[in-house]
Protein backbone atom coordinates (compact mmCIF):
# COMPACT_ATOMS: atom_id res chain seq x y z
CA UNK A 1 0.00 0.00 0.00
CA UNK A 2 1.23 3.50 -0.81
CA UNK A 3 2.78 5.38 2.13
CA UNK A 4 1.44 8.78 1.19
CA UNK A 5 -0.86 11.21 2.97
CA UNK A 6 -4.40 10.85 1.70
CA UNK A 7 -5.14 14.40 2.88
CA UNK A 8 -2.25 16.68 1.97
CA UNK A 9 -3.74 20.16 2.43
CA UNK A 10 -5.51 21.87 5.33
CA UNK A 11 -8.08 23.03 2.78
CA UNK A 12 -8.90 19.48 1.55
CA UNK A 13 -12.24 19.79 3.30
CA UNK A 14 -15.77 21.02 2.62
CA UNK A 15 -16.22 24.78 2.37
CA UNK A 16 -19.04 24.87 4.93
CA UNK A 17 -16.72 23.50 7.62
CA UNK A 18 -14.64 26.68 7.40
CA UNK A 19 -17.65 29.01 7.30
CA UNK A 20 -19.16 27.20 10.32
CA UNK A 21 -15.79 27.23 12.11
CA UNK A 22 -15.63 31.01 11.67
CA UNK A 23 -19.17 31.39 13.07
CA UNK A 24 -18.39 29.08 16.03
CA UNK A 25 -15.25 31.07 16.92
CA UNK A 26 -17.25 34.30 16.86
CA UNK A 27 -20.31 33.08 18.79
CA UNK A 28 -19.47 29.90 20.74
CA UNK A 29 -15.68 29.85 21.28
CA UNK A 30 -15.74 27.82 24.53
CA UNK A 31 -18.26 25.15 23.52
CA UNK A 32 -17.03 21.54 23.60
CA UNK A 33 -18.42 18.79 21.37
CA UNK A 34 -18.26 15.05 20.76
CA UNK A 35 -18.62 13.32 17.38
CA UNK A 36 -19.09 9.65 16.56
CA UNK A 37 -18.44 7.48 13.51
CA UNK A 38 -21.57 5.65 12.28
CA UNK A 39 -21.13 2.67 9.95
CA UNK A 40 -24.57 2.80 8.27
CA UNK A 41 -23.57 0.37 5.54
CA UNK A 42 -22.28 -2.25 8.05
CA UNK A 43 -18.98 -2.39 6.14
CA UNK A 44 -16.39 -4.95 7.31
CA UNK A 45 -13.04 -3.27 7.86
CA UNK A 46 -9.84 -5.19 7.06
CA UNK A 47 -7.26 -6.17 9.66
CA UNK A 48 -4.98 -3.29 10.80
CA UNK A 49 -7.36 -0.68 9.33
CA UNK A 50 -7.47 1.42 12.53
CA UNK A 51 -3.66 1.58 12.77
CA UNK A 52 -3.28 2.77 9.17
CA UNK A 53 -6.03 5.31 9.78
CA UNK A 54 -4.15 6.63 12.83
CA UNK A 55 -0.97 6.95 10.73
CA UNK A 56 -2.82 9.17 8.28
CA UNK A 57 -4.21 11.26 11.14
CA UNK A 58 -0.73 11.73 12.61
CA UNK A 59 0.48 13.08 9.26
CA UNK A 60 -2.38 15.61 9.25
CA UNK A 61 -0.88 17.38 12.27
CA UNK A 62 1.81 18.76 9.90
CA UNK A 63 -0.72 20.50 7.64
CA UNK A 64 -0.67 24.29 7.64
CA UNK A 65 -2.37 27.02 5.65
CA UNK A 66 0.01 28.30 2.97
CA UNK A 67 0.30 31.95 1.92
CA UNK A 68 -1.19 31.08 -1.49
CA UNK A 69 -4.15 29.36 0.18
CA UNK A 70 -4.76 32.37 2.42
CA UNK A 71 -4.69 34.71 -0.59
CA UNK A 72 -7.19 32.42 -2.36
CA UNK A 73 -9.58 32.63 0.63
CA UNK A 74 -9.17 36.41 0.90
CA UNK A 75 -10.00 36.84 -2.78
CA UNK A 76 -12.86 34.33 -3.07
CA UNK A 77 -14.42 34.52 0.42
CA UNK A 78 -14.24 38.19 1.50
CA UNK A 79 -16.76 37.49 4.30
CA UNK A 80 -14.09 35.40 6.08
CA UNK A 81 -12.38 38.24 7.96
CA UNK A 82 -8.68 38.59 8.78
CA UNK A 83 -9.26 37.58 12.43
CA UNK A 84 -10.51 34.20 11.28
CA UNK A 85 -7.80 33.80 8.64
CA UNK A 86 -5.17 34.59 11.32
CA UNK A 87 -6.69 31.78 13.40
CA UNK A 88 -6.60 29.40 10.40
CA UNK A 89 -2.95 30.36 9.80
CA UNK A 90 -2.10 29.02 13.26
CA UNK A 91 -4.51 26.05 13.20
CA UNK A 92 -3.09 22.53 13.27
CA UNK A 93 -4.94 19.23 13.56
CA UNK A 94 -4.44 17.50 16.91
CA UNK A 95 -4.77 13.70 16.47
CA UNK A 96 -5.26 13.36 20.25
CA UNK A 97 -8.78 14.72 19.72
CA UNK A 98 -9.63 11.52 17.80
CA UNK A 99 -9.93 8.13 19.49
CA UNK A 100 -9.95 5.13 17.11
CA UNK A 101 -10.19 1.44 17.98
CA UNK A 102 -10.82 -1.76 16.05
CA UNK A 103 -12.46 -4.99 17.23
CA UNK A 104 -12.44 -7.62 14.53
CA UNK A 105 -14.01 -6.07 11.44
CA UNK A 106 -15.60 -3.12 13.27
CA UNK A 107 -14.05 0.26 13.93
CA UNK A 108 -15.12 2.74 16.56
CA UNK A 109 -14.26 6.40 16.47
CA UNK A 110 -14.95 9.33 18.78
CA UNK A 111 -13.81 12.92 18.39
CA UNK A 112 -13.82 15.26 21.39
CA UNK A 113 -12.65 18.82 22.06
CA UNK A 114 -13.49 22.47 21.55
CA UNK A 115 -16.08 22.77 18.79
CA UNK A 116 -14.11 25.36 16.84
CA UNK A 117 -11.22 22.86 16.64
CA UNK A 118 -13.00 19.52 16.21
CA UNK A 119 -15.35 20.84 13.50
CA UNK A 120 -12.70 20.32 10.80
CA UNK A 121 -12.20 16.57 11.40
CA UNK A 122 -15.40 15.05 9.93
CA UNK A 123 -14.92 15.47 6.18
CA UNK A 124 -11.20 14.60 5.79
CA UNK A 125 -11.63 11.65 8.17
CA UNK A 126 -14.42 10.25 6.01
CA UNK A 127 -12.38 10.81 2.86
CA UNK A 128 -9.46 8.91 4.43
CA UNK A 129 -11.70 6.05 5.64
CA UNK A 130 -13.21 5.74 2.17
CA UNK A 131 -9.89 5.77 0.27
CA UNK A 132 -8.15 3.44 2.75
CA UNK A 133 -11.06 1.00 2.60
CA UNK A 134 -10.83 0.72 -1.19
CA UNK A 135 -7.03 0.36 -1.05
CA UNK A 136 -7.06 -2.36 1.62
CA UNK A 137 -9.92 -4.33 0.07
CA UNK A 138 -8.15 -4.14 -3.31
CA UNK A 139 -11.24 -2.65 -4.96
CA UNK A 140 -11.10 -2.74 -8.78
CA UNK A 141 -12.23 0.42 -10.50
CA UNK A 142 -12.83 1.41 -14.10
CA UNK A 143 -10.04 3.19 -15.99
CA UNK A 144 -9.39 6.95 -15.91
CA UNK A 145 -10.47 7.06 -19.56
CA UNK A 146 -13.86 5.50 -18.74
CA UNK A 147 -14.31 7.86 -15.76
CA UNK A 148 -13.70 10.85 -18.07
CA UNK A 149 -16.15 9.43 -20.63
CA UNK A 150 -18.80 8.87 -17.95
CA UNK A 151 -18.32 12.39 -16.59
CA UNK A 152 -18.60 13.80 -20.11
CA UNK A 153 -21.93 11.98 -20.66
CA UNK A 154 -23.27 13.36 -17.38
CA UNK A 155 -22.22 16.92 -18.28
CA UNK A 156 -23.91 16.58 -21.67
CA UNK A 157 -27.15 15.51 -19.94
CA UNK A 158 -26.97 18.45 -17.51
CA UNK A 159 -26.33 20.86 -20.38
CA UNK A 160 -29.47 19.61 -22.16
CA UNK A 161 -31.49 19.99 -18.96
CA UNK A 162 -30.41 23.64 -18.78
CA UNK A 163 -29.70 23.50 -15.03
CA UNK A 164 -27.00 24.66 -12.61
CA UNK A 165 -24.81 22.03 -10.94
CA UNK A 166 -22.05 21.93 -8.31
CA UNK A 167 -19.77 19.24 -6.89
CA UNK A 168 -20.11 18.07 -3.26
CA UNK A 169 -18.17 14.79 -3.31
CA UNK A 170 -15.26 15.01 -0.84
CA UNK A 171 -16.43 12.84 2.04
CA UNK A 172 -17.24 9.62 0.16
CA UNK A 173 -14.87 9.89 -2.79
CA UNK A 174 -13.16 6.78 -4.15
CA UNK A 175 -9.83 8.58 -3.90
CA UNK A 176 -8.25 12.02 -3.99
CA UNK A 177 -6.86 11.16 -7.43
CA UNK A 178 -10.34 10.42 -8.88
CA UNK A 179 -11.79 13.54 -7.24
CA UNK A 180 -9.11 15.70 -8.84
CA UNK A 181 -9.43 13.92 -12.20
CA UNK A 182 -13.19 14.54 -12.38
CA UNK A 183 -12.98 18.17 -11.27
CA UNK A 184 -10.08 18.88 -13.63
CA UNK A 185 -12.14 17.55 -16.53
CA UNK A 186 -15.18 19.63 -15.52
CA UNK A 187 -12.95 22.70 -15.26
CA UNK A 188 -11.41 21.96 -18.70
CA UNK A 189 -14.88 21.72 -20.24
CA UNK A 190 -15.71 24.89 -18.28
CA UNK A 191 -19.46 24.50 -18.60
CA UNK A 192 -21.36 27.71 -17.87
CA UNK A 193 -23.82 25.69 -15.79
CA UNK A 194 -21.14 24.56 -13.26
CA UNK A 195 -21.30 26.74 -10.13
CA UNK A 196 -18.32 25.35 -8.17
CA UNK A 197 -16.98 22.73 -5.76
CA UNK A 198 -17.36 22.26 -2.01
CA UNK A 199 -13.70 21.15 -1.81
CA UNK A 200 -11.68 24.26 -0.96
CA UNK A 201 -8.25 22.77 -1.77
CA UNK A 202 -9.27 21.56 -5.25
CA UNK A 203 -11.11 24.84 -5.82
CA UNK A 204 -7.84 26.61 -5.08
CA UNK A 205 -5.53 24.54 -7.30
CA UNK A 206 -8.03 24.38 -10.19
CA UNK A 207 -9.29 28.00 -9.88
CA UNK A 208 -12.89 27.01 -9.16
CA UNK A 209 -15.37 28.82 -6.91
CA UNK A 210 -15.71 27.20 -3.45
CA UNK A 211 -19.39 26.66 -2.56
CA UNK A 212 -21.47 25.42 0.38
CA UNK A 213 -24.27 26.11 2.83
CA UNK A 214 -24.06 25.07 6.50
CA UNK A 215 -24.27 21.65 8.12
CA UNK A 216 -26.77 19.93 10.40
CA UNK A 217 -24.44 20.26 13.38
CA UNK A 218 -25.00 24.04 13.34
CA UNK A 219 -28.74 23.55 13.99
CA UNK A 220 -28.21 20.51 16.27
CA UNK A 221 -26.08 22.57 18.65
CA UNK A 222 -28.68 25.35 18.68
CA UNK A 223 -31.28 22.79 19.79
CA UNK A 224 -29.06 21.80 22.73
CA UNK A 225 -28.65 25.46 23.71
CA UNK A 226 -32.05 26.97 22.91
CA UNK A 227 -34.47 24.02 22.65
CA UNK A 228 -35.89 22.06 19.71
CA UNK A 229 -38.73 24.47 18.89
CA UNK A 230 -36.45 27.47 18.41
CA UNK A 231 -33.34 25.74 17.03
CA UNK A 232 -33.95 26.40 13.32
CA UNK A 233 -34.90 30.05 13.83
CA UNK A 234 -32.02 31.01 16.15
CA UNK A 235 -29.53 29.05 14.01
CA UNK A 236 -30.64 31.06 10.95
CA UNK A 237 -30.55 34.37 12.83
CA UNK A 238 -27.06 33.66 14.15
CA UNK A 239 -25.92 32.77 10.64
CA UNK A 240 -27.23 36.09 9.37
CA UNK A 241 -25.47 37.89 12.26
CA UNK A 242 -22.16 36.56 10.94
CA UNK A 243 -22.71 36.56 7.17
CA UNK A 244 -25.56 38.94 6.39
CA UNK A 245 -26.84 38.19 2.90
CA UNK A 246 -23.74 36.15 1.98
CA UNK A 247 -24.08 32.34 2.08
CA UNK A 248 -27.85 32.69 2.09
CA UNK A 249 -29.07 29.09 1.88
CA UNK A 250 -30.99 27.67 4.87
CA UNK A 251 -30.88 23.97 5.82
CA UNK A 252 -34.37 22.51 5.99
CA UNK A 253 -34.35 19.04 7.55
CA UNK A 254 -32.49 18.91 10.87
CA UNK A 255 -35.79 18.50 12.77
CA UNK A 256 -37.95 17.67 9.73
CA UNK A 257 -39.13 20.17 7.13
CA UNK A 258 -42.57 20.95 8.69
CA UNK A 259 -40.77 22.16 11.86
CA UNK A 260 -38.31 24.16 9.74
CA UNK A 261 -41.18 25.91 7.93
CA UNK A 262 -42.73 26.92 11.28
CA UNK A 263 -39.47 28.78 11.97
CA UNK A 264 -38.92 30.06 8.43
CA UNK A 265 -41.02 33.20 8.79
CA UNK A 266 -41.55 35.97 6.23
CA UNK A 267 -38.51 37.97 7.29
CA UNK A 268 -36.14 34.99 7.11
CA UNK A 269 -37.70 33.65 3.91
CA UNK A 270 -37.16 37.04 2.27
CA UNK A 271 -33.54 37.37 3.40
CA UNK A 272 -32.37 33.83 2.57
CA UNK A 273 -31.90 33.16 -1.16
CA UNK A 274 -33.31 29.67 -0.78
CA UNK A 275 -33.19 26.38 1.08
CA UNK A 276 -31.32 23.06 0.84
CA UNK A 277 -33.06 19.71 0.42
CA UNK A 278 -31.10 16.82 1.95
CA UNK A 279 -33.64 14.09 2.80
CA UNK A 280 -37.08 12.79 1.90
CA UNK A 281 -39.11 12.91 -1.31
CA UNK A 282 -37.70 15.81 -3.41
CA UNK A 283 -40.98 16.41 -5.28
CA UNK A 284 -43.08 16.57 -2.11
CA UNK A 285 -40.43 18.87 -0.62
CA UNK A 286 -40.57 21.14 -3.67
CA UNK A 287 -44.39 21.32 -3.48
CA UNK A 288 -44.28 22.20 0.23
CA UNK A 289 -41.55 24.82 -0.33
CA UNK A 290 -43.52 26.51 -3.12
CA UNK A 291 -46.67 26.48 -0.95
CA UNK A 292 -44.75 28.02 1.94
CA UNK A 293 -43.31 30.84 -0.19
CA UNK A 294 -46.75 31.56 -1.69
CA UNK A 295 -48.33 31.63 1.78
CA UNK A 296 -45.74 34.29 2.72
CA UNK A 297 -46.53 36.19 -0.51
CA UNK A 298 -43.04 35.54 -1.89
CA UNK A 299 -42.57 34.63 -5.55
CA UNK A 300 -41.01 31.11 -5.59
CA UNK A 301 -39.40 31.79 -8.98
CA UNK A 302 -37.13 34.28 -7.23
CA UNK A 303 -35.95 31.60 -4.80
CA UNK A 304 -33.66 28.56 -5.04
CA UNK A 305 -33.72 24.99 -3.83
CA UNK A 306 -30.28 23.36 -3.53
CA UNK A 307 -30.79 19.61 -3.98
CA UNK A 308 -27.98 17.55 -2.46
CA UNK A 309 -29.44 14.16 -1.50
CA UNK A 310 -27.88 11.17 -3.31
CA UNK A 311 -28.22 12.66 -6.79
CA UNK A 312 -27.69 11.00 -10.18
CA UNK A 313 -28.57 12.10 -13.76
CA UNK A 314 -31.99 10.37 -13.75
CA UNK A 315 -33.03 11.82 -10.40
CA UNK A 316 -31.83 15.27 -11.49
CA UNK A 317 -33.80 15.08 -14.78
CA UNK A 318 -36.95 14.11 -12.84
CA UNK A 319 -36.59 16.89 -10.24
CA UNK A 320 -35.62 19.61 -12.74
CA UNK A 321 -38.59 18.75 -14.93
CA UNK A 322 -40.94 19.20 -11.96
CA UNK A 323 -39.32 22.50 -10.88
CA UNK A 324 -39.58 24.10 -14.33
CA UNK A 325 -41.35 27.48 -14.22
CA UNK A 326 -42.10 26.93 -10.50
CA UNK A 327 -38.84 27.50 -8.57
CA UNK A 328 -35.10 27.63 -9.41
CA UNK A 329 -33.29 24.33 -8.73
CA UNK A 330 -29.54 23.87 -8.19
CA UNK A 331 -28.02 20.39 -7.97
CA UNK A 332 -24.95 19.71 -5.86
CA UNK A 333 -23.72 16.25 -6.79
CA UNK A 334 -21.52 14.25 -4.44
CA UNK A 335 -20.78 10.54 -4.75
CA UNK A 336 -22.11 10.29 -8.33
CA UNK A 337 -19.22 12.50 -9.46
CA UNK A 338 -16.39 11.31 -7.18
CA UNK A 339 -17.22 7.63 -6.60
CA UNK A 340 -19.06 6.30 -9.67
CA UNK A 341 -16.18 4.05 -10.68
CA UNK A 342 -17.41 0.47 -10.23
CA UNK A 343 -17.29 -0.64 -6.57
CA UNK A 344 -20.30 0.39 -4.42
CA UNK A 345 -19.83 3.63 -2.48
CA UNK A 346 -19.55 3.49 1.30
CA UNK A 347 -22.48 4.40 3.54
CA UNK A 348 -20.73 6.07 6.46
CA UNK A 349 -21.25 9.27 8.47
CA UNK A 350 -19.61 11.13 11.34
CA UNK A 351 -22.12 13.08 13.43
CA UNK A 352 -22.00 15.35 16.45
CA UNK A 353 -23.52 13.39 19.37
CA UNK A 354 -22.95 15.65 22.40
CA UNK A 355 -22.22 19.27 23.23
CA UNK A 356 -21.72 21.45 26.30
CA UNK A 357 -23.83 24.55 25.59
CA UNK A 358 -23.78 25.58 29.28
CA UNK A 359 -22.27 23.48 32.08
CA UNK A 360 -22.90 19.83 31.22
CA UNK A 361 -22.88 17.45 28.27
CA UNK A 362 -26.20 17.29 26.38
CA UNK A 363 -27.04 14.72 23.70
CA UNK A 364 -27.60 16.32 20.31
CA UNK A 365 -29.74 14.67 17.65
CA UNK A 366 -30.86 15.00 14.07
CA UNK A 367 -34.38 13.88 13.10
CA UNK A 368 -34.29 14.27 9.30
CA UNK A 369 -37.25 13.65 6.96
CA UNK A 370 -36.57 9.92 6.80
CA UNK A 371 -36.01 7.69 9.81
CA UNK A 372 -32.80 6.10 8.42
CA UNK A 373 -31.03 9.47 8.39
CA UNK A 374 -31.88 10.34 12.01
CA UNK A 375 -28.91 10.23 14.39
CA UNK A 376 -28.26 10.48 18.12
CA UNK A 377 -29.41 9.17 21.48
CA UNK A 378 -32.69 7.19 21.19
CA UNK A 379 -34.18 8.63 24.39
CA UNK A 380 -33.41 12.17 23.20
CA UNK A 381 -35.01 11.40 19.81
CA UNK A 382 -38.21 10.24 21.59
CA UNK A 383 -38.13 13.39 23.78
CA UNK A 384 -37.59 15.67 20.76
CA UNK A 385 -40.50 14.10 18.88
CA UNK A 386 -42.73 14.62 21.93
CA UNK A 387 -41.68 18.29 22.24
CA UNK A 388 -42.10 18.93 18.50
CA UNK A 389 -45.34 16.88 18.30
CA UNK A 390 -43.89 14.63 15.59
CA UNK A 391 -45.65 11.22 15.42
Amino acid sequence: MNEFSIVSSLLDNDFYKFTMQNAVIKLFPLVKTKYEFINRGKHSFPKNFANLLKKNLDKMSDLKLSNEERIFLEKNCPYLDSTYLDFLNKYQYNPKEVNISQKGKNIQMHIEGLWHRTILWEVPLMAIISELYYQLTDAKRISDKKIILLTKKKLNKYKKLNIKIGEYGTRRRFSYKIHKLVLKFIKKKDPSFFIGSSNVHLSHILSIKPIGTHGHEWVMFHAAKYGFNMADKIAMKNWLNIYGKNLGIALSDTYTTPIFFKNFDQKLANIFEGIRHDSGDPIFFTEETIKHYKKLKINPLKKKIIFSDNLNPYKIAYISSYCKNKITPFFCIGTNFTNDVGPPSMNIVIKMVKAIPKKKWISVIKLSNIKEKSTGDKKMIIYAKKILKIP
